[in-house]
């Protein structure tokens, strides 16, 4: 019974039925659920609808901690232990507590969640477990986080020194260190708001230099995450392949052999 109730909530392959139609179901509810954060007032409409996906979200995390060894591949008691500390289990989690209260205003322990409204945007990551895109994205980035690493350092020296150049460079046009990280930021990702700005010929020429620069650097992350996600397709691509080769028996390989001899 509890293996069925894993096999249905967790993201489908394709094959069972059930479990597609409960994915298809979530993916809904959570689009719902995304709703009244849309809207600033309250209205009884939208808060209903908040209560009803709360309780949906909070049937689906009894449901997956139940099955949690199963998740894990053993039956160890340990399993319903580390599945709450999960990421996905802590989203989940952070996910529904705001909406909680609603539903019932005896946990007033709980009340202060109403503060975090915006933890309920938290929804969106949800579709992470049924989304094949975003689940091979996060594995390009769990392999590429050495590179990522690397790049992210160099992206933060940039802005540090560029900061500290520019600080020297515009004492009147800068009043802190802190506006100087903050142009630097903006000129890293070429956004340039323009609320602060150089106004010296020497500033200018180093905003120049310094917006160009930072083009190269942003590029450095899309390039290692747009040939780890292609890599990540070719290997999915494969393994499908593979699955749909059905792989010789070992009765079919003997059967071959004897006729090779008799002829």
């Amino acid at each position: 019974m509890r293996k069925r109730l894993f096999e249905i909530i967790e993201a489908s392959r394709g094959e069972d039925r059930a479990s597609s139609a409960y994915d298809a179901f979530m993916i809904l509810v959570i689009v719902l659920s995304l709703v009244p954060l849309a809207f600033k007032g309250e209205h009884p409409a939208l808060a209903v609808l908040d209560k009803v996906c709360a309780c949906i979200f909070a049937l689906d995390y009894l449901a997956r901690l139940a099955t949690a060894d199963f998740k894990y591949g053993g039956s160890s008691a340990l399993s319903f232990v580390r599945y709450p500390f999960s990421f996905m289990a802590l989203v989940d989690l952070l996910s529904i507590l705001p909406s909680f209260t609603a539903i019932n205003n005896s946990f007033k322990v709980l009340r202060l969640m109403r503060m975090f409204r915006a933890l309920r945007i938290l929804r969106v990551f949800k579709f992470a477990r049924y989304s094949r895109s975003v689940q091979i994205i996060g594995r390009v980035f769990r392999r590429s986080k050495d590179a990522l690493l690397a790049v992210g350092s160099f992206a933060l020296v940039y802005v540090l020194v560029s900061a500290l150049v520019i600080l020297n460079l515009e004492p009147d046009s800068f009043d802190s260190f802190f506006e100087a990280v903050y142009w630097a930021t903006v000129s890293l990702t070429t956004m340039g708001y323009g609320d602060i700005y150089p106004v010296t010929t020497t500033g200018r020429v180093f905003t120049m230099l310094s917006a160009a620069f930072g083009i190269a650097i942003v590029a450095l992350p899309s390039g290692i995450i747009t040939a780890g996600y292609m890599a990540e397709l070719s290997k999915e691509q494969k393994a499908e392949e593979e699955e749909r080769v059905p792989a010789l028996q070992p009765t079919a390989v003997r059967g071959l052999w004897q006729e090779g001899e008799d002829r």
